[in-house]
């Protein structure tokens, strides 16, 4: 897909309107900075931000070793048996599909010229690839926006060989532990912001995962709730204190 051009007063308001033409998160495109915003003096002279965007492309052509799991077999009938022979189709197992996740991502990581050992780590839930030895932030980027592009090719490569339920999560460094710990402070300070002044507060853009650990950080103060606004993958939380004989205020 080609890339356009799109306007704001700020380049954040550019990249929503890029994020909302292309209906994708903000690190599935790739944005060129053209001009920076001016608000001018008094209002005159003001200058709008212009970003030239378009979808981010990977080649998806990911080597896998010589030799494939078998998809199917063939039985053989019984002995004077008049019946039909059977297929059976093989499950792929979580184990497998732990291992194809891991050579795509190893895949990844050599187009990047980046030699850097993955390992693996499974819980009932998900499939953990942690990629060791890169310490020059480049694999996180901003607010992990490379980290999180690198997990969606990775998650949407792997749908091609199995539909598993577990998430595969591509993590360095332990920034998902970290950026967990952050976001949970956080939505602490907030918390205790909005019972000082009863006021709702905005959270900036932040994509489902971060979304919800903020709310599963706050799902037990009783005087306060949080809800998402906005569209698309980058919402906005609202924490506002609950109401009581009359509505909330807004800031």
């Amino acid at each position: 897909m080609e890339s356009l051009d799109f306007e704001g007063k700020t380049i954040d308001e550019a990249i929503e309107k890029a994020c909302t033409e292309f209906n994708v998160p903000r690190e599935k495109l790739n944005i060129e900075i053209i001009t920076d915003g001016s608000s001018g003096f008094l209002g005159l002279g003001s200058k709008k931000a212009k970003i030239k965007a378009g979808m981010m492309s990977f080649d998806m052509t990911i080597d896998t070793p010589a030799k494939q799991p078998q998809k199917s077999v063939q039985t053989k009938p019984a002995a004077h048996a008049d019946v039909p022979q059977e297929t059976k189709t093989e499950s792929i197992t979580e184990e497998t599909i732990a291992i194809k996740a891991k050579i795509i991502l190893e895949g990844i990581l050599l187009r990047m010229k980046l030699d850097c050992p993955v390992t693996i780590e499974e819980t009932s839930d998900a499939i953990i690839l942690n990629i060791k030895g890169d310490g020059s932030g480049l694999l996180i980027g901003k607010r992990g926006q490379n980290l999180d592009a690198i997990q969606y090719i990775v998650n949407k490569s792997i749908s091609k060989y199995a539909d598993t339920r577990k998430m595969i999560i591509v993590d360095t460094e332990e920034y998902r532990k970290r950026r967990e710990d952050s976001l949970v402070a956080l939505a602490a300070k907030l918390a205790e912001k909005v019972k000082k002044t009863k006021k709702a507060l905005t959270v900036g853009h932040m994509n489902a995962h971060d979304r919800r650990i903020i709310h599963l950080a706050l799902q037990n103060e009783e005087s306060l709730t949080t809800k998402s606004r906005g569209e698309g993958e980058f919402r906005k939380i609202v924490i506002m204190p609950v109401k009581k004989g009359g509505a909330w205020k807004t800031p």
